[in-house]
């Protein structure tokens, strides 16, 4: 564990030193929240709540995908990265260090929706949805981590750039994030289910209000897991067997 944290604060240190990394993270979902949020929803309580929650998930996928697919393509490319990989503490460190410091940044680019939330909207919900809504961001961070991870490991850093973009938005519009629930095209109400995001802002929902999440939508976000779990695995594994042996 006191390895794990070593890695988690020099992860940390080094993402700070480029505020804009942070800034980055935290910006589409705040100008989300300024431009469709705030003007449509604002004054409604129960749709501003479920829109904050929609833009809370927003900001995990983008924080996470983009973190550890650009991320640990970028640290690929640096000698550092191939050393630490050489020494006899093994990968877990490293990647709990990694897992620790992505959710620290994933918690701060959640602070801007947060704020804009409470300040311009009447967006309302008590302790007990908070504490919820926060294991609820823990827990939806694993699939969009796995996959970061598997960008990351698979693919050099100008295309992780690309990929981590391309899969991004489609994610985010297919899953319903930028509807109000029951509300999204026909087309995306038929596909959602099946996404990650879908399960993911279900279970959002369902910590800051009486949403009963699908059933088929929280079964498919446990598929998703498991599968991207194993991609994440093989990618590792892939570039390790290329790298050094």
């Amino acid at each position: 564990m006191r390895l794990a944290l070593v890695h988690a604060r020099y992860q940390l240190l080094e993402t700070i030193r480029i505020p804009v990394a942070v800034f980055g993270s935290a910006f589409f979902p705040a100008v989300s929240m300024l431009f469709f949020v705030v003007p449509f929803a604002g004054d409604d309580p129960t749709g501003a709540t479920y829109a904050t929650a929609a833009m809370v998930t927003f900001a995990v996928m983008s924080a996470n995908i983009f973190q550890y697919g650009v991320g640990v393509a970028e640290d690929r490319a640096q000698p550092w990265n191939p050393y630490t990989r050489t020494l006899p503490a093994g990968p877990a460190p490293r990647f709990a260090g990694r897992v620790l410091a992505g959710l620290t940044l994933t918690l701060l680019s959640l602070l801007p929706v947060v704020v804009i939330a409470a300040l311009l909207t009447d967006a309302r919900i008590s302790p007990g949805e908070f504490g919820l809504a926060v294991a609820a961001v823990a827990l939806i961070s694993v699939p969009f981590t796995l996959l970061g991870l598997a960008i990351g490991y698979a693919l050099p850093s100008k295309a992780a750039i690309v990929v981590a973009q391309v899969v991004f938005f489609p994610l985010a519009f297919g899953g319903g994030l930028l509807s109000a629930p029951g509300s999204a095209p026909a087309f995306v109400e038929t596909i959602a289910p099946y996404l990650p995001t879908r399960g993911a802002v279900e279970l959002m929902w369902a910590a800051v209000g009486p949403w009963h999440p699908a059933p088929l939508s929280v079964a498919m976000l446990g598929v998703w897991i498991v599968v991207l779990a194993a991609l994440a695995g093989w990618a590792y594994r892939r570039d390790e067997g290329r790298r050094f042996h």
